[in-house]
C-alpha cells in the first residue's frame, strides 16, 4: 500500500457504540446531508419561491419519506435475485445499498402529488428542492467511502483510495466535488431564473452527464437488461435525463421568451398610442 493510498483509507463502517448498538458512519453522512439540505430548503421557500416555511416543512417530511422508501426499493429491485432468497435483508440499510435515482424519482412523483393537493407549482417546488439536493449528495456520498463502496477500478492516481485490497478510483469523491459545485451554480441561477423549472431542468442535464461518465469507473453497477443486451442502470436513467431535462429546458426558454416578446410588444404599443394621445390633446 502506498503511503497516498493508506492516508485514503475508509477508518471503518462504524463510528461509536452506545449500549451495543453500533451506530454507521454511512447513516451520520446521510443524516447530514438531508439536515443540511432541509437548512436551505426551509431558509429559501419564503424568499425566492413564496412558499411558506410551514408549507415548506410539510413538503421536506412527506417528500424526505417518499425518497427514502424509493432510495431502498430502487436498489433491491434491481438486486431481487439476492434479495427474493434473503427477505430478512431488505429493511437492512446499515450497510448501504441506497440508489440516488429511485430516491429522485419516489420523490419526484411525491412533489407531483402535494402540488395537486395544495395548489402549488409542481415546478416551483422541484426548483426549491434541486437546489439543495446537490448538496445533501456531496455530503452523503462520504458514506460509501466509510463503506468502502461505490468505488471504481484501479488506478496509480494520487489521489486513489485503498478497498478491497487495490488502490481505486474514488467514485464517490468525484460525485461529491461535482454536486458540490453543482449546488453553488444552481443557487446563483436560481436567484435569477429566468422561468420556472429553470434550476431542475439544468439538475437533470448537469448532474446526470456527471453521473454517466463516473458510473463507467464504477464496478458494482446495477444492470438493467434489454433484449439486445445489459447495460448500467445509472447510465441508461442518465441518458434519458439528459435528454428529457435538455428538451424541458429549451421548450420551457422558449416559452418564456414568446412571453417576453410579446410583453416588449404590447409596452411599445401602450407607448406609441399614449403618445398619439398626447398629440390630438
Amino acid at each position: 500500500m502506498s503511503a497516498v493510498a493508506a492516508v485514503w483509507q475508509s477508518p471503518g463502517r462504524v463510528a461509536f457504540s452506545i449500549g451495543g448498538f453500533e451506530v454507521m458512519w454511512y447513516g451520520i453522512c446521510i443524516a447530514a446531508g438531508i439536515l443540511v439540505g432541509f437548512y436551505f430548503i426551509y431558509r429559501r421557500a419564503p424568499l425566492y419561491h413564496g412558499i411558506s416555511q410551514d408549507r415548506a416543512f410539510n413538503l421536506v417530511i412527506l417528500i424526505l419519506i417518499a425518497a427514502l422508501v424509493g432510495l431502498r426499493v430502487y436498489y433491491v429491485a434491481f438486486r431481487w435475485d439476492y434479495y427474493s432468497q434473503h427477505l430478512n435483508e431488505i429493511l437492512n440499510i446499515r450497510e448501504g445499498g441506497l440508489a440516488i435515482h429511485g430516491g429522485l424519482i419516489f420523490g419526484i412523483i411525491m412533489a407531483f402529488v402535494l402540488s395537486r393537493l395544495w395548489k402549488e407549482s409542481v415546478l416551483n417546488i422541484l426548483d426549491l428542492f434541486f437546489v439543495a439536493i446537490p448538496l445533501g449528495q456531496a455530503i452523503g456520498r462520504w458514506g460509501n467511502f466509510f463503506n468502502s463502496e461505490a468505488h471504481g477500478g484501479h488506478t496509480d492516481l494520487p489521489w486513489a483510495v485503498f478497498a478491497e485490497g487495490d488502490t481505486v478510483h474514488p467514485a464517490f469523491l468525484y460525485e461529491s466535488i461535482w454536486c458540490l459545485f453543482l449546488f453553488f451554480l444552481l443557487m446563483k441561477i436560481d436567484n435569477h431564473r429566468r422561468f420556472v423549472g429553470q434550476p431542475f431542468f439544468l439538475y437533470m442535464i448537469l448532474y446526470s452527464v456527471e453521473r454517466f461518465f463516473v458510473e463507467g469507473l464504477r464496478t458494482d453497477n446495477l444492470m438493467v437488461h434489454f433484449p439486445f443486451g445489459d447495460f448500467r442502470q445509472a447510465q441508461v436513467i442518465s441518458l434519458a435525463s439528459i435528454v428529457a431535462g435538455a428538451i424541458l429546458y429549451v421548450v420551457f426558454y422558449r416559452k418564456q421568451r414568446r412571453l417576453e416578446t410579446a410583453g416588449a410588444e404590447a409596452a411599445i404599443i401602450e407607448d406609441a398610442e399614449s403618445e398619439g394621445s398626447k398629440e390630438s390633446e
